[in-house]
């Protein structure tokens, strides 16, 4: 079983199950993280749902490109967690399954494609300090012992 990071499920509430590809992203001592303005302003790891018929490699590149900009390279799947959440954007209480890549970004292609978000070079350690969840965090720290 994956580990769990933030709240544990509400008794009696319904979750629908949502898997998810999101990239702790590094390159020349620094992480490329996602700013997203709604459903509030928050930091994240680039990356996003799995659509159908996509892998979850697949929709690592999609999403990064997407949220960032950027072209990645050489993905490597760190783990997985789960989290239990509210997605207001799509009115759904979720059990969001995260996989976790260690990726580079080789290109930019441009500015994100995705309304409200933009693309910011962080320092790992305050990147560890500043994205929106502990699942996250957790593994942008796994990556510095990696890389650092």
């Amino acid at each position: 079983m994956n580990p769990r990071f933030g709240p544990a499920p509400e008794a009696g509430r319904r979750y629908t199950r949502r898997a998810g590809a999101y990239g702790v992203l590094w390159r020349g001592g620094q992480v490329l993280l996602t700013h997203q303005l709604e459903p509030w302003p928050e930091f994240q790891l680039p990356g996003g749902g799995i659509d159908p018929g996509e892998s979850p490699v697949q929709a690592l590149h999609r999403e990064v490109y997407e949220e960032t900009g950027w072209r990645i390279a050489a993905p490597r799947r760190m783990g997985t967690f789960r989290r239990f959440t509210y997605m207001p954007e799509y009115d759904l209480w979720a059990e969001k399954v995260c996989m976790i890549y260690l990726a580079f970004p080789v290109r930019p292609l441009g500015p994100p494609t995705e309304p409200g978000h933009s693309a910011h070079w962080v320092d790992p350690s305050e990147a560890a300090e500043i994205v929106g969840n502990d699942g996250d965090a957790a593994f942008v720290a796994r990556a510095i012992r990696w890389l650092a």
